[in-house]
């Protein structure tokens, strides 16, 4: 009788040794996966500085992390952006402030009027202001990188050569340039750069004010034929995450994130003056756009019409108990430093 029991328990020892072994071994833990968010075509300057960080922290991490990004408003609109992050639809996103004047005053004040001469000196510029002020718009997310374009200058379907050729003709603008368009006399027309090649072809608009990088990339030079250097104003950019997914996230892979913040920033900056000079040659070779450079005694029309923006914006950001003239103090100096 013992026999049979031991014989039993032998049997059950084995039945279940021999299941055991037949269990799966467990899944090694995959890359952790982030959505990363933007709103223009992919070949443009904030998408390429986007698929630029993602290569970056996936070398950095050894493969830890693994992004998917989705250009072209795929996953989140230009205006929904910032909202659509804080909300997690993704997990990171790229957004224009200028597209957002009310919500972004200190950050915005980067588009000013200011001489900030190229995109390196104004993405370290925003950042530099960033990090002094942190203002309170940006307390729901983690900043990841900020940056700007290169300055704005008129891309036209007619020339303007002088003040008086842009006497009530229709530009596109976005953000803080409706001001600098109003006081030199022109119709600002607002819309987000996507949609502005149809409104060019349909007539709605005569040019569009911005960087000179879209001449290429968004092929408004088979439409402007002239383009009017203005050099003023920069438009400012972010990116940012999920304040969720960021808390969740290893302490050595926000440390990648964290490194990355200075140097991405500079990167598109450079990156960005780099593709403007290049988009300037393309469009005078392929495309025989005119380039139009004012002379001083009229460029100094031009600009001393723009002092009065300032001015207003100091006055109504003080009223809003900003320290306003200490910002724009700031700017100034960051941007000479950063020159």
């Amino acid at each position: 009788m013992r026999r049979k029991f031991v014989i039993m328990l032998a049997g059950i020892f084995l039945a279940s040794l021999f299941s055991f072994t037949l269990l799966p071994a467990p899944a090694a833990a995959g890359p952790i996966k982030l959505k990363y968010a933007n709103f223009p075509p992919a070949p443009t300057f904030p998408c390429v500085q986007m698929e630029r960080w993602k290569k970056e922290v996936e070398k950095r991490t050894n493969g830890k992390v693994s992004i998917d990004t989705f250009p072209g408003g795929t996953l989140l609109k230009a205006k929904g952006m910032m909202d659509g992050v804080i909300a997690g639809t993704a997990d990171i996103g790229c957004l224009c402030m200028a597209y957002q004047p009310g919500r972004f005053l200190i950050t915005n004040a980067i588009a000013l009027p200011l001489g900030i001469p190229n995109a390196k000196a104004g993405s370290l510029a925003l950042w530099d202001l960033y990090d002094k002020y942190r203002p309170k718009a940006f307390a729901k997310v983690k900043v990841l990188a900020m940056f700007t374009t290169a300055p704005s200058n008129l891309m036209m379907k007619i020339p303007i050569r002088k003040l008086e050729d842009l006497k009530g003709v229709p530009i596109r603008a976005s953000g803080g340039a409706a001001q600098i368009l109003k006081a030199w006399g022109a119709n600002r027309v607002g819309m987000p750069m996507p949609q502005t090649p149809e409104a060019l072809q349909k007539g709605v608009v005569k040019g569009l004010f911005s960087s000179l990088e879209v001449m290429k990339d968004f092929k408004f030079a088979e439409m402007c034929k002239y383009v009017t250097m203005t050099q003023t104003p920069v438009y400012p950019f972010a990116v940012v995450m999920n304040m969720d997914k960021w808390n969740s996230l290893p302490k050595d892979v926000q440390k990648v994130m964290d490194d990355l913040r200075v140097e991405q920033s500079r990167w598109t900056g450079v990156y960005m003056d780099n593709h403007v000079i290049e988009s300037i040659e393309w469009s005078k070779k392929n495309q025989n756009v005119e380039v139009i450079e004012l002379s001083k005694k009229e460029k100094a029309r031009w600009d001393k019409l723009l002092e009065p923006i300032t001015a207003k914006w100091i006055k109504d950001m003080k009223a809003k108990g900003l320290p306003a003239e200490q910002i724009v103090a700031d700017i100034k100096a960051f941007a000479k430093k950063h020159r």
